[in-house]
Formats: structure tokens, sequence, C-alpha cells
């Protein structure tokens, strides 16, 4: 009997929702919020998740964040319950790799069909990736799919890194791909006269570098670390035999190459035409998304001015203005030079 878990704050709609489920066969969990759902999905494993999006403490976009971020849950399939019809909002969601939206108000039978869709899809999946590697060398036969990556990062000599020390440089030829195991990274892009953007930030568990190895390109961008890191180096030589031996890899890839493509476009349209103050406020929620944690309250954004000012793209200047005034508007607070967000959801909707 496959299991689903159902995270919704509105009380009718959550018994409702699982009446429905439960009448046809599957066993389901509920969650009034977020980050309660977060920590069931943790403990249940299961088969899929439909999720609200506008909730309390934690909204259905950190719930996903928060599910892909940890290994045990991160391929469950993914179904957002949302009454938001917006294109921008269905984009924002299959761009964080959401499988399925359902609209409110929605019959038993579009939720069903939904639900049983992409369980199918995620059946199918699994036996294509599995009859896909078979025959290929022991480390990367069924029962090692994602686990032959595992595989090729544990072990490693882990380099240390100190704060703004650089681990790539653009217009350098890659000959590794890097795994950061702790810490915080970010990559920028400078211009002739020096002023640099943000292009790419990476916390624990992520890859960097692939894209040049994918494209077979030199970097087009330089990679510094934020504070004290550390990473482990996988030769070239050894990435390119498993992205060519084992699908469910080069799947990984090819959807980090996807969203990668998606993130710039959003990064693109955000300074053409947004205002300042978005711009500020988007740079400080990418930060929040990025670096903190469903479970930790009031984590303070430690990164100096220079460098959020790179993330939001604009001067340091106009930057550290409209921060002064996001803390008169009580929407952020200032701790030893960190930055505190004290009104998550009015930074999201702020107009532009």
């Amino acid at each position: 009997m496959k299991k689903i878990l159902l995270i919704e704050d509105n009380e009718n709609i959550r018994d409702n929702t699982a009446e429905i489920l439960e009448l046809s066969g599957y066993t389901v969990i509920t969650a009034e919020d977020g980050k309660i759902g977060v920590q069931k999905a943790l403990d249940q494993k299961p088969d899929l998740i439909i999720c609200d999006i506008m909730m309390p403490i934690l909204d259905g976009y950190g719930v996903l964040h928060a599910v892909q971020k940890n290994d045990a849950i991160k391929n469950t399939p993914f179904i957002f319950l949302t009454a938001k019809t917006e294109r921008s909002d269905f984009r924002k969601g299959m761009e964080l790799g959401a499988d399925d939206y359902i609209t409110k108000p929605f019959t038993g039978a579009e939720l069903l069909t939904a639900v049983e869709s992409r369980l199918k899809k995620h059946e199918q999946l699994k036996q294509e990736l599995s009859s896909g590697i078979t025959g290929t060398n022991p480390t990367l036969q069924p029962g090692g799919g994602l686990n032959a990556l595992e595989e090729l990062i544990q072990g490693r000599n882990v380099n240390k890194y100190k704060k703004k020390q650089l681990i790539y440089s653009e217009g350098n030829h890659p000959n590794r791909l890097y795994y950061l195991i702790k810490g915080k990274v970010k990559a920028c892009r400078y211009n002739d006269e020096g002023k640099g953007l943000v292009t790419e930030l990476y916390s624990s568990g992520d890859f960097l570098g692939h894209v040049a190895l994918l494209e077979g390109t030199p970097y087009k961008d330089t990679a510094e670390v934020l504070e004290d890191s550390e990473l482990t180096i996988i030769p070239k030589e050894e990435f390119d035999e498993l992205i060519h031996k084992n699908p469910e890899v080069a799947n990984k890839f090819i959807r980090l190459l996807a969203s990668n493509v998606s993130e710039k476009e959003k990064q693109l349209l955000s300074l053409a035409y947004n205002s300042l103050r978005k711009k500020v406020a988007d740079a400080l929620l990418t930060m929040l998304h990025k670096f903190g944690k469903p479970s930790e309250d009031n984590f303070i954004i430690d990164i100096n001015r220079e460098s959020l000012a790179t993330i939001a793209g604009t001067a340091t200047e106009s930057l550290i203005r409209t921060l002064s005034d996001f803390r008169n508007e009580k929407l952020v607070d200032m701790v030893e030079g960190g930055i505190i967000i004290l009104n998550q959801k009015k930074l999201e909707t702020l107009a532009n």
C-alpha cells in the first residue's frame, strides 16, 4: 500500500483530501504546516508528497527545498496543492523540482489522476534505470544507482579552503569535479573593470565545476570560498566514466544543468526589470533559502555587504541604503554585521 504525505494548513481541505486518498487505498500521513511536514517526511519516508504552497512557518517552496537537500527523501515525487494559478508560480515550482500541480478547487478525480500518474511514472523511471545499468561495472549495477556517485565521493582526501580562497578561476580549463562537504562558496563573473556578479551559490552537498566539465569549455566564472570550507576533488576521467556508464548519475547532472539555465534566465529578468528594493529582497531570500535550515529560527545571513551587493546585482552603497530602509520598516535586523530576516512573507511579496 502506497504511503502519501499530505501537508496542508487548512483543516477542512486536509481532512477531505485525506479521506479521498484513504478511500482509494492509500495510507495517508497528514501535517498541518511545512515544518512538521518535513519532519514527518524524514520519519515516514512516503512514496509521494502533496504539499500546499501558502502556509505559516515554512511555505511549500521551503518544504520542497528541504526535501531535495536530504538524500533520504530527495527523489520522492512532489505535487504542489495550491490556489495560485499564475504562470510564474507554476514555473517557479517546476524549476525548483516539483513534479506536478493541483489547483484549488479540485475534484476527487483530478486528485487521484495526478497521484496515480506521478506514482506510475516514478516506478517506470526506477525500472528503466535498473535495466539500463545491467551489465556494467559491478559498482554501477542495480542497488548502486546514485550510490555509485556516493562511492566516488567517499574515501577521498578532504581539501580545506580558507575564506576568500579561490577554488577555480574564469578562463582556466577544468580537470576535476568538486564536491562541497562543508561550508559556503560563491561563483562570480567579473567585467574588465573588476565589477562582479554572483552567478551561483553553493552549500554543503553541492557539486561545483560540473558545467564546464560537461560542456568541455573553460570555466565561465570564478569560485570563491565565503567561509572556511571542505571539498572533495574527483578527477575528470573518473567523473566522465561514471557519467557514460550510469544513466541515473547522468540524469542527475542533466537536471542540474537544466536548473542552472532556468536560474540564469530568472537572474537576467531580475537584473533587467526589478527595482532596487526587489533586487535586495531577492538577494536576502536567496541567501536564506540556500544556506538556512527549515528548523532554524532567526537565521543570520553572515556575508559582507560587497558580496551581498554582487548577489543583488547592485552597487554596495545602494545595497547599504536599502538595508537601512528595510531595517526601519522592521523587515530585517542587524546583529554584529549579520542580517536577520524578520518578515520573510513581506519580502517575498514586495512590490516591484
